[in-house]
């Protein structure tokens, strides 16, 4: 047998931040009976396929009266090769009316396959490779670093606390990164961060959307999970403030409806200099050459249900908020009587939303500690250095706590304080 060609991968395969996500996957997969805080995924309890088939069926029925075509005729455009960026941008329009107060015309709306075709149409469409520079609050969701990374654009983290990304260093971040290039964007979850768990205060938005308005720097507001709100007033949008063109919006219903939908959208109202019309109608050129068009079926089923709901999601995810609400309590008490007499020695935030949690433990705790934890005391817990540019957070570990029940993340907890305890005497003798 022959020698077989060595391939020598781009450098950009040896980054740390493309193994994120696969290490996640695996160590689930490795241990499948540990209880597992690592997954911010929707509980399949909450996914109605059959509902979500039906809604397919009122799609095509009012697709059918309004158009005076025959329901057969409706079925066969559906299968066939569909416009680039979409045709339920007018229900996406209405639907970011109704629950986020933003006023989105559909022509400014593109339907992406999930939230990140929409981060990898932005990251192609608005950066030029070697010129042009991302920032993201720090530590931040790794599918937009990995996918930056990729694509040769430098990555520079905003340091970030538990209220979200601290405004004096975004401004510190512009002026030291503008001398290396052109700062094109910030990325953020401002709405119940992953991984951090943060809800960016009302005056901090005030004051990021001012600072990058001021510098020419688009803000990418990426929202997966701002309709999950336990407690307290829910705060706008950055998109719903912004009055200057300066917010790209990012949304998915991988959280609301289910993820196999692999349905996002992203809202790009700027006007295009010289051509009169929505940045978003330059962008279908990126995601014609992307995935051509998002899937007509899941659509018309996203379609259907927004039909059926009234062009609002609050009803349908009402239930599916009620257990992450339980969810986020238990962990919160399960904490605190796990920790108690280690506060402030450990110490944890109170999320008012979303799907995660972070815990501050008095030792690094890197991937080799996440899988002697998943071995041994059969619970997994992530690393929030998994998440994080550069180095920092090396004692934080993300807690999500979507996927499990209040039984699991008792147990869960009590396995990870038992890992600590155990460790507090070793690090004491050094």
């Amino acid at each position: 047998m022959g020698t077989r060609h060595q391939i020598s991968l781009k450098v950009c395969f040896s980054d740390p931040l493309l193994d994120g996500m696969n290490i996640l996957n695996e160590v689930v997969l490795d241990f499948p009976e540990a209880i597992s805080f690592a997954p911010g995924r929707p509980m399949e309890r909450f996914f109605d396929l059959d509902r979500s088939l039906e809604g397919l069926g009122a799609f095509v029925a009012k697709e059918s009266m309004q158009n005076g075509k025959t329901e057969d005729h409706v079925k066969r455009v559906l299968g066939q090769y569909g416009r680039t960026n979409g045709f339920i941008a007018k229900q996406i329009s209405e639907l970011l009316r109704q629950d986020e107060d933003i006023s989105a015309p559909h022509e400014s709306i593109v339907i992406t396959v999930g939230a990140q075709e929409a981060m990898a149409i932005l990251m192609l469409g608005l950066f030029e490779p070697g010129k042009d520079i991302l920032l993201t609050s720090n530590p931040t969701y790794i599918g937009i670093t990995g996918l930056a990374r990729i694509l040769g654009i430098k990555v520079v983290g905003v340091t970030s606390d538990e209220s979200g990304i601290v405004p004096l260093s975004l401004v510190e971040a512009i002026q030291v990164a503008s001398e290396a290039g052109r700062v094109r964007a910030l990325y953020d979850i401002p709405d119940f961060n992953n991984p951090l768990g943060s809800y960016l205060p009302l005056e901090r938005r005030k004051e990021i959307l001012e600072i990058c308005k001021r510098n020419e720097v688009f803000l990418i507001e990426d929202n997966p999970y701002g309709m999950f709100l336990y407690e307290g007033k829910k705060l706008p949008t950055l998109k719903s403030l912004d009055s200057h063109g300066t917010v790209i919006y990012i949304g998915s219903f991988s959280k609301t409806i289910f993820p196999s939908l692999r349905v996002g959208f992203l809202v790009a109202d700027q006007i295009v200099s010289n051509e009169n019309h929505f940045l978003a109608q330059e962008l279908s050129k990126i995601k014609s050459l992307l995935t051509v068009n998002t899937s007509g079926l899941s659509q018309a089923i996203v379609a259907g249900i927004l039909i059926e709901e009234r062009g609002s999601l609050k009803s349908l995810i009402q239930p599916q908020l009620e257990q992450l609400r339980r969810n986020r309590d238990a962990l919160l008490s399960s904490l605190s009587i796990a920790f108690e007499d280690l506060v402030p020695t450990v110490s944890w935030n109170r999320p008012v939303g979303g799907f995660f949690l972070t815990l501050t433990i008095p030792f690094t705790f890197g991937i080799e500690e996440m899988y002697f934890v998943a071995k041994k005391y059969g619970v997994i817990a992530c690393p929030m250095s998994l998440f994080t540019i550069g180095s920092g957070c090396e004692t934080q570990i993300r807690l999500a706590f979507s996927y499990l029940d209040p039984s699991q993340i008792e147990n869960g907890v009590r396995a990870l304080a038992s890992y600590v305890r155990d460790r507090l005497p070793i690090i004491a003798r050094r």
